[in-house]
């Protein structure tokens, strides 16, 4: 799975995970709702400056939201390498 891609999937569920719709997540990050849907699509990645908005946004440090999608993207590995199954 590409970063982006792993990116928005964490993005969709951290923000789900706060009960922030992508109105509400982009109303407290300062930037635009459809901006959001990009970013959750993997279509957009985000900027520095917005991670930082967004993860304020989250009440999240940056860096745990890229620890997530670094989680997100290992996870992929292994069950594509056939490691994830206990056989």
């Amino acid at each position: 799975m590409e970063p982006a891609i792993a990116f928005g999937v964490v993005l969709r569920e951290l923000r789900k995970r706060a009960g922030l719709t992508q109105e509400q997540l982009a109303l407290e990050a300062g930037i635009e709702r459809n901006f959001v849907s990009l970013i959750e699509r993997g279509i957009n990645q985000p900027t520095i400056r917005i991670l930082f908005k967004v993860a304020g946004a989250l009440k999240m440090r940056p860096s745990a939201i890229i620890e997530a999608v670094e989680r997100h993207l290992e996870v992929g590995i292994k069950a594509k390498s056939g490691m994830g199954h206990n056989d």
